[in-house]
């Protein structure tokens, strides 16, 4: 097989529609949208979710419970991902997002004690478990809420 050779497969192409092109071409005149009525006009159709006025279904359905409007939701990082680091390394937010332990820091940061960590180390975060912070307190590090 050359390059030249080469050609997409059967159906994976599909030729533009070429509308309002004169009669001969099948889609003249009215474009392919019928005589008059509102999908005709320019600009018309429906909302997403319009039921032609029957009650639509996301009214339809019951709400329950309550949504936070000032929920925090914080990126999680456990502390055996820190074993990474080298002894005594001041780690904070901004190293976890450059070394993509993190890769959206959200509303801050939040250590878990999940694993084990055999590494002195700093950490600077806006939340720790209390694993987490016994963890890394026997290890010989030390931890600070910022």
């Amino acid at each position: 097989m050359k390059l030249h050779e080469l050609s997409p497969a059967p159906g994976s192409r599909k030729e533009r529609k070429r509308v309002g092109r004169g009669p001969s071409s099948g889609m003249g005149k009215t474009s392919g949208r019928g005589h008059k009525g509102q999908n005709a006009r320019s600009g018309g159709g429906v909302r997403p979710g319009f039921e032609g006025g029957q009650n639509p279904l996301y009214r339809r359905l019951p709400k329950r419970g309550f949504v936070n409007p000032t929920r925090k939701e914080y990126a999680i990082v456990n502390i055996e991902e820190l074993n990474n680091f080298a002894a005594d390394t001041e780690v904070t937010p901004e190293l976890l997002l450059e070394q993509g332990i993190v890769k959206n820091a959200k509303s801050g940061i939040k250590i878990l004690g999940n694993g084990e960590v055999t590494v002195k180390l700093s950490v600077k975060a806006n939340k720790f478990s209390q694993s987490a912070v016994e963890k890394i307190e026997a290890a010989g590090g030390k931890t600070e809420v910022i």
